[in-house]
């Protein structure tokens, strides 16, 4: 078990140091590799929390106003809060230590997912879970309405090719339009990549091997939203996009390190790599210079528009899938049924 469950390892009352090893090995053994890197994120997460809204540890069994006030905290946009609210406080103080994001209400299944890893510490201590109290239940159920009644897409506008190209002419030929055109074409073309994972490729991850013969650049993602370290298959760049990529690589001299690194004023690149909100900046700056309106896309149209424009080319679902990574069918479906009907190219069957 990792250093920062060991602290919450499985116990019961009146075992022996010998029986409560087993039982921790046995946990270890008998939960997914995924789910325990979950429960760490999580219990760091939790903890950090804990000590900047009360200034205290967690307690086992933790207090029910405890964690009723974790569920209100995670239930609501904290922007529109004063910048005195106790809440707003300490989801400011959890984001100067990397660990939120921003001060936007967390979607219901981030917060499902903490506190089903709060509630099985509790088990694994053998202990009862404030989470089960009739108020607390009733909360997260009125919680998890407001947020269904309320949902927005994570982009206003996928960026579909039309859009991407007039977003793709804005890039010039200095290094900073180089590398812009890189980002977008890699974002769209292998699939529709999330910011963090455009932001957290290195030079390593990018095969060339077959790039002078075929035209092909090979993508070795270690990890996705979707997929976990190391099982991510590999992704493929060919055409305009593939010659994006290697011309970026070539004039930035990038040999080694972040694939993507900010741009200096006078046009060099530095060695530290980009991060996910230099590429949101890129995608929205890019998206106004093409002459759309402001907030008319975020970069998680360049997911939406890949899916909508394979719908759009009659593509099969299932091809898509294979560069979105999307593991479930229901959610990619979504965007193939956005697509209006006098668009669907089966309309166009008898010519």
């Amino acid at each position: 078990m990792t250093d920062a469950l060991t602290a919450y390892q499985p116990s019961a009352p009146t075992i022996s140091d010998a029986d409560q090893a087993a039982l921790t090995d046995l946990y270890i053994r008998g939960t997914p590799p995924n789910t325990l890197r979950a429960y760490e994120r999580d219990l760091i997460y939790i903890t950090a929390w804990a000590n900047a809204a009360f200034d205290t540890a967690l307690m086992w069994p933790e207090r029910e106003d405890v964690a009723l006030r974790f569920i209100l905290d995670h239930s609501r946009n904290l922007a529109d809060l004063p910048a005195v609210d106790p809440a707003r406080i300490v989801a400011e103080t959890l984001i100067g230590q990397g660990l939120r994001k921003s001060l936007a209400c967390p979607a219901p299944s981030t917060l499902d997912r903490r506190i089903a890893s709060w509630r099985a510490f509790h088990r694994m201590k053998n202990l009862a879970s404030p989470f089960e109290a009739p108020l607390l239940r009733q909360t997260r159920a009125k919680a998890r309405k407001a947020a269904a009644k309320r949902t927005t897409p994570k982009s206003a506008n996928p960026i579909t090719r039309k859009v991407l190209e007039a977003v793709l002419a804005t890039c010039d030929h200095s290094l900073r339009g180089i590398r812009d055109r890189a980002v977008l074409m890699l974002g769209w073309a292998s699939g529709g990549r999330r910011r963090s994972e455009i932001a957290g490729l290195m030079r390593a991850d990018v095969d060339l091997k077959d790039y002078d013969r075929d035209g092909l650049i090979w993508i070795n993602m270690i990890a996705t939203k979707t997929t976990a370290t190391g099982k991510t298959p590999k992704l493929v760049l060919k055409g305009r996009a593939a010659k994006a990529l290697a011309f970026w690589i070539e004039m930035a001299g990038i040999e080694g390190g972040p694939l993507f690194r900010p741009i200096t004023q006078n046009d060099d690149p530095l060695e530290r790599k980009l991060s996910p909100d230099g590429i949101y900046q890129i995608v929205q700056k890019r998206v106004m210079q093409a002459g759309f309106p402001k907030g008319f896309a975020t970069p998680h149209g360049l997911r939406s528009g890949f899916l909508t424009q394979a719908a759009l080319d009659g593509a099969p679902i299932q091809a898509a899938m294979r560069l979105s990574l999307h593991r479930s069918l229901a959610q990619a479906q979504k965007y193939y049924d956005d697509v209006e009907i006098t668009e669907n190219p089966a309309t166009d069957l008898l010519g």
